[in-house]
């Protein structure tokens, strides 16, 4: 058979968390074709692997890339970490489902302005993502919060039997054309007001099309405890998986008890489906909220539409220039975004670290100053935890990127290096892999990633540049 493509000597980490080891790997049109100790068949390019990893494309399983994957199809802050797939839809905010009436409620502006929600049904946002053919795989979860704004003419209260009735007929509709689940954000004031009767009526469509439950939990501050105990229950309830998006002990005063959230999960995943996604980052970023103003940590303004002049100060050197309190700038600064300093390095660890949490970005793509989360946090995890802080072994990082999320989202023939797999691949230099994007300078590509292939089609390679688009939608 003469191969596409022909990796020779390469340490392979197969995304199962087994040991690594070397073999040769063929690709085939879009698939992995061979994996040997040696093969003596034919390529059109042989790629020398020698002292090189070759490992499954990441799964950045929470983003809010639903909107730039098809404007900016290359989307080289993605496919530069070496993620081959990217899962939108998250924290209750999706552009798949959304329908505008008027101006874009927060946080749902993260995503885009009101021009941008075009995507009434998931069937119509996969069809302008299959058009747009960007770089990497894309699927979508249904936001809560945009089923709200669909259905309701307030979202500062809880919905009405009716509404909640419409919104469940959209999200079967959703999962019907291939949604993989339905997300919320109940920390948000857009969605803070809904019951959890209301979101449970919601998961109650899930199981039918076994469908997944990721949650922005109602706190992540002081009652955090509470929280988990109601996203949990919301899952027993709808007989469903649930994942804990970005989980974290935010606020100086919670600091150090990811020792008591970690332990509930142990309890409930005695018997029940729980997990939950993290960044290796002890700073959070998001839209600025009045609520979360403090000065307990600092918070950086990453862009505000009535001040742009201001992106990149802190609030608290905002206040003092306009001689006023932290709240008050705050107020004349919203809408804006914020990158808060509000983890503890410690409880970044221990999440980490836990078995069953994923790595996922959470990037906000449209920010002028994103966090640097957005172009690093895969190398992050690869070359400062795993490798010089020996947080865990590679395999368990490549794991936590890859098969454990493909797993968990089901996406079938994805996340490991195995035969007949898509052949989504990642080849990176486990001594120089490393995240260059700072806070100070945070669009920068990672070091070491050496080439990136989508769906067998070489996409991204040492002149860190994107040299192929051949993404997909993905439907559960």
């Amino acid at each position: 058979m003469k191969f596409d493509y022909l990796f020779r000597n390469i340490t392979v980490i197969d995304g199962s968390g087994g040991p690594e080891y070397r073999a040769d790997v063929a690709i085939k049109d879009d698939l992995i074709a061979e994996i040997a100790p040696a093969i003596s068949g034919q390529a059109q390019n042989e790629i020398d692997g020698t002292g090189h990893v070759l490992a499954p494309g990441f799964i950045d399983v929470h983003t809010h890339d639903d909107i730039n994957v098809i404007r900016m199809p290359e989307y080289l802050p993605k496919i530069s970490q070496g993620i081959t797939t990217v899962i939108v839809g998250n924290c209750g905010i999706s552009a798949a489902t959304a329908t505008m009436k008027g101006c874009v409620p927060d946080p749902m502006n993260l995503l885009g302005d009101v021009a941008q929600f075009i995507y009434p049904t998931v069937a119509d946002y996969a069809h302008a993502v299959e058009q747009a053919r960007p770089a990497i795989n894309v699927g979508t979860l249904v936001g809560h919060t945009a089923l709200r704004n669909n259905h309701m003419d307030n979202l500062l209260r809880t919905a009405t039997e009716d509404e909640i009735s419409g919104m469940r007929k959209q999200l079967r509709l959703a999962l019907e054309q291939g949604a993989l689940g339905l997300s919320t954000g109940l920390a948000y004031a857009s969605a803070f007001q809904s019951s959890t009767e209301e979101v449970m009526a919601l998961v109650q469509e899930l199981a039918a099309q076994k469908g997944i439950y990721t949650t922005h939990l109602r706190s992540e501050f002081e009652p955090i405890l509470d929280a988990l105990d109601e996203a949990f229950r919301i899952g027993r309830h709808g007989k469903v998986p649930v994942v804990v998006s970005h989980h974290k002990c935010a606020g100086a005063k919670n600091w150090g008890r990811t020792v008591e959230t970690l332990k509930l999960f142990d309890k409930v995943r005695e018997h029940q489906d729980v997990s939950c996604d993290c960044y290796p980052y002890s700073a959070s970023s998001s839209t600025l909220d009045i609520q979360q103003i403090t000065d307990d940590f600092d918070i950086v303004i990453t862009w505000s539409e009535p001040h742009p002049e201001i992106a990149g100060l802190s609030l608290k050197q905002i206040a003092e220039n306009w001689s006023m309190t932290l709240v008050e700038a705050g107020k004349l600064l919203m809408p804006a975004g914020a990158i808060y300093y509000n983890m503890d390095e410690q409880d970044v660890r221990r999440v980490l670290t836990y078995p069953v949490t994923m790595i996922g970005s959470d990037g906000l793509p449209n920010d002028p100053m994103p966090h640097p989360r957005l172009w690093g946090a895969f190398p992050r995890v690869l070359g400062h935890y795993s490798r010089d802080e020996k947080l865990f072994p590679l395999t368990v990082a490549v794991h936590k990127m890859t098969g454990m999320s493909a797993a968990r989202f089901q996406l079938p023939k994805r996340g490991l290096v195995k035969c007949g797999y898509y052949a989504d691949l990642v080849m990176f230099d486990p001594q120089t892999v490393r995240d260059v994007a700072s806070f100070s300078h945070p669009q920068q590509t990672a070091a070491g990633i050496e080439a990136v292939m989508v769906n067998g089609v070489m996409s991204y390679g040492q002149d860190k540049k994107v040299i192929g688009r051949a993404g997909r939608f993905l439907r559960r």
